[in-house]
């Protein structure tokens, strides 16, 4: 389990392709691996991975990805450099300062537009159907393992849109969002609550309605409503 703050940024000191394994030496932060032993997660950009190996006094670890994983990410793009927010998981009793995050990713957004009011930066990502059913304005969200507020979202005909987040500087200073630009992709993982309440009442409507739901989303649609 994670909690969505970032903890430090992590950067690619190595990489090691084997058929259908890839293996991630990262540099992490100075005391960011304290206490951490083989076996233990870590998040990176909100991807859970396993410690295969380390070295304390040199802030590095290893890490191996599988091939499902490098297809679902952005993990298979990396390169020596490349830098990715990092968490420690969760420990017992530890304050929940973001929200719960379990480390998978649901899918992968776009940047699709950077503004920089003073003192700000605000970020604009495009949702592909169906997942854009999941993101409501003031709701959680989190974006490359970091817990972030909704501040705008906008759906579009056929279940897809966008949504937006407003940075401070100390979110910039403390993850990768200072670094993308527009065409960048994300990891997204959904807060799992909205996802249960959304799914239960669709699932809801579908067994009460029935036969009735084509006429209604006709409706819906003629009156220029969404229904996604």
């Amino acid at each position: 389990m994670f909690t969505g703050i970032v903890q430090g940024v992590a950067a690619v000191d190595a990489l090691t392709d084997r058929s259908g394994l890839r293996t991630l030496r990262m540099a992490f932060p100075s005391e960011f691996l304290q206490g951490v032993e083989i076996g233990a997660s870590i998040a990176l950009d909100g991807v859970c991975l396993t410690v295969t190996r380390f070295d304390v006094a040199a802030s590095s670890a290893e890490f191996d990805v599988m091939q499902q994983t490098l297809n679902l990410t952005t993990l298979g793009g990396l390169r020596v450099g490349s830098r990715v927010n990092a968490e420690r998981a969760a420990r017992e009793g530890a304050e929940v300062g973001g929200h719960v995050l379990s480390g998978h990713v649901d899918f992968c957004a776009q940047v699709a537009q950077v503004r920089q009011p003073e003192n700000n930066r605000v970020l604009r990502f495009a949702v592909p159907a169906p997942w854009m059913r999941y993101v409501f304005a003031k709701g959680y969200i989190a974006v490359n393992g970091a817990s972030l507020t909704v501040a705008e979202a906008g759906h579009e005909e056929g279940g897809s849109g966008w949504f937006e987040v407003w940075l401070i500087p100390e979110t910039l200073r403390m993850t990768t969002f200072g670094d993308k630009r527009e065409g960048d992709a994300v990891h997204i993982e959904i807060e799992r609550a909205t996802q249960v309440m959304v799914d239960t009442v669709r699932r809801a409507l579908d067994e009460r309605l029935g036969p009735l739901m084509p006429v209604l989303q006709d409706l819906a649609r003629e009156r220029g409503l969404n229904w996604n």
